[in-house]
C-alpha cells in the first residue's frame, strides 16, 4: 500500500469512528522542512498527526518495537517512518531524520520518547533540541488530547474525541562552542513548555508551573 492510500484509509478511520478537531493549522507552515514536537499519549498519536490536512508528507520517529507487529508495521513502511531504537543512542535514525528534514518534509517527534503512563507531560530528551539546533529549522509544538483513553472507547463502540493544537512556530538558537549541555538542556525546556501550553493543567505534569511556562502563559 503506498502512502497516499494509507492516508486516506486512516484519514477514512478518523474521520468515521472518532471525532477529530485540528485547531491552530494555520500556524503549520505549508513546506520547506519542519520539526513537530508533540506529547505521546496513545497509539492513536501518530495516526492522527499523518491525517492532518496541511502537510501530508509528514512522516514521524516511531519505536523500533513496532516492527514485530503487521498492522503497524504496515503503516510505519507506506508512510516513511524512522524506527528509533528507545534503548540506546540510535544514530542511524537521527541521520534518516537529517535526510528527511533536509529534502524539506516535516517530520513529528515526541521528546519525552515513550508514551506517557500517566497521560501528563514526563522530563523529556534532547534528541528534538538537538535535531533543530544542528539544522536550524521551524519548530511547530503539538498538544494531543484525548488519545490516551481512545482505544478503550473504540472497544466500547464509542467515538473519543481527539485533539491536535497546533501552536506558533518558533525556532531554537544554534550551538556555541561552550556549554552544550546547558544549551541542550534549556532547548528542550523550551520545546515542552511550550507544548504545555497548549495544553490543559492535567496533562502538563513535570513542567506544570514551570517559569517559562508561566512566562509564556502571560505573553499570550
Amino acid at each position: 500500500m503506498n502512502r497516499k492510500q494509507m492516508q486516506n484509509l486512516l484519514g477514512f478511520f478518523l474521520f468515521n469512528f472518532t471525532k477529530v478537531e485540528y485547531q491552530g493549522i494555520e500556524n503549520i507552515p505549508t513546506k520547506g522542512p519542519l520539526l513537530m514536537v508533540t506529547n505521546h499519549l496513545g497509539r492513536l498519536d501518530i495516526p492522527l498527526l499523518l491525517a492532518n490536512p496541511v502537510r501530508p508528507e509528514i512522516t514521524a520517529f516511531v519505536a523500533k518495537k513496532y516492527q514485530k507487529f503487521p498492522f503497524f508495521r504496515c503503516i510505519v513502511n507506506s508512510l516513511n517512518g524512522i524506527y528509533l531504537d528507545r534503548t540506546t543512542a540510535d544514530f542511524e535514525a537521527f541521520r534518516k531524520a537529517k535526510k528527511v528534514l533536509k529534502s524539506g518534509m516535516a517530520l513529528a517527534i515526541a521528546p519525552e520518547g515513550t508514551r506517557s503512563s500517566t497521560g501528563a507531560l514526563a522530563e523529556a530528551k534532547s534528541g528534538a533540541a538537538m535535531l533543530a539546533m544542528q539544522l536550524q529549522i521551524p519548530i511547530v509544538p503539538i498538544g494531543l488530547q484525548g488519545t490516551e483513553t481512545a482505544t478503550s472507547l473504540l472497544r466500547k463502540f464509542r467515538k473519543p474525541k481527539l485533539t491536535a493544537r497546533f501552536g506558533k512556530v518558533f525556532y531554537l538558537p544554534s550551538f556555541n562552542k561552550e556549554n552544550r549541555e546547558t544549551q541542550l538542556k534549556e532547548a528542550t525546556t523550551e520545546i515542552m513548555c511550550r507544548i504545555a501550553s497548549l495544553l490543559p493543567e492535567k496533562y502538563r505534569g513535570f513542567y506544570s508551573n514551570h517559569p517559562r511556562l508561566i512566562e509564556l502563559e502571560s505573553a499570550v
